[in-house]
């Protein structure tokens, strides 16, 4: 009987709730915040995309340990140190970024701040329409410009080398940015939500030796934030006056009005396919469930 009640005293103190004091309440506070700001700074740049591989990754690796899989979990326990330095280097101007940031930031009023980024909203008619519409007019005159449309992932980064808008898209503003010997005309635009979020903005060149020779800073620009991102880039050249598309690292040239509006609409398309296939796969799961 009295080893039955140690038993019981045993599970009781490894099962109740320890004593917290005023130390451990203020410690835990400080880990959340840390944990909390250290993920809305990655949502807003690409080691969001790079966080959920590794999630992935480690996913695998406890599957792996559990299956008892020996020859993957080499792998992956080898790769993974290597990995950790990989990602140092990769990502070192987001982290001294970072660090810049933190000695910049009020942190009381960050910390308590209700805005936070949006999930990815559908790209409006009229917003596609406005953006077709300036590019259409800037190339009869042969004006410049590269605006870039934000997708899923966030361009935060890039938003912050320019000038902060947040305007309402119209191709009015788009016309007016891009005018010659205006302040914003230099750089790229870029648009999130239906809005113009940031003018004058620096994009990663791409080092693609399938780019034509041709083709200057600014295509090779556009070409470089779609091979980073799933952005979509819509460039309008300064010398020809033709209007261009950047995706997927690849550019599609020498598009007429209609052509524009196509590779635009599908923008709203792919969002309509999505919407369905979730849609399908709620509709499937109540049906299980019935």
């Amino acid at each position: 009987m009295s080893k039955f009640f140690n038993g019981l005293e045993k599970y009781i103190y490894w099962t109740s709730i320890p004593k917290m004091g005023i130390n451990d309440i203020v410690d835990i506070l400080i880990v959340s915040v840390m944990i909390y700001l250290i993920v809305k700074w990655i949502k807003t740049t690409r080691a969001w995309v790079l966080l959920k591989g590794i999630i992935i990754l480690l996913c695998i690796a406890f599957a792996a340990y559990i299956l008892q899989l020996h020859t993957v979990s080499w792998i992956l326990s080898n790769t993974m140190s290597v990995g950790i330095t990989a990602i140092l280097i990769v990502f070192q101007p987001e982290l001294r970024n970072a660090l810049e940031q933190l000695g910049r930031k009020n942190w009381v009023t960050d910390i308590f701040s209700t805005e936070s980024r949006q999930e990815e909203q559908e790209y409006t008619a009229r917003t596609l329409q406005e953006i077709s519409r300036a590019a259409i007019e800037m190339g009869k005159v042969k004006t410049g410009a590269l605006i870039v449309l934000e997708r899923t992932v966030a361009l935060g980064e890039y938003e912050r080398t320019g000038i902060p808008i947040d305007a309402k898209v119209s191709s009015q503003l788009l016309i007016n940015i891009f005018e010659h010997n205006t302040p914003l005309h230099d750089g790229a635009v870029i648009i999130r939500n239906n809005r113009v979020v940031s003018a004058t903005c620096y994009l990663p060149l791409s080092d693609s030796v399938e780019i034509d020779k041709e083709m200057g800073t600014r295509h090779r620009a556009a070409v470089g934030i779609s091979e980073v991102s799933d952005s979509l880039t819509v460039i309008v050249s300064e010398e020809t006056g033709g209007i261009s598309i950047a995706r997927d690292g690849k550019i599609i040239r020498h598009l007429d009005p209609q052509g524009l509006r196509d590779e635009l609409s599908v923008l709203r398309e792919e969002k309509g396919q999505n919407k369905k296939f979730k849609l399908w796969k709620g509709r499937n799961r109540n049906e299980k469930k019935n």
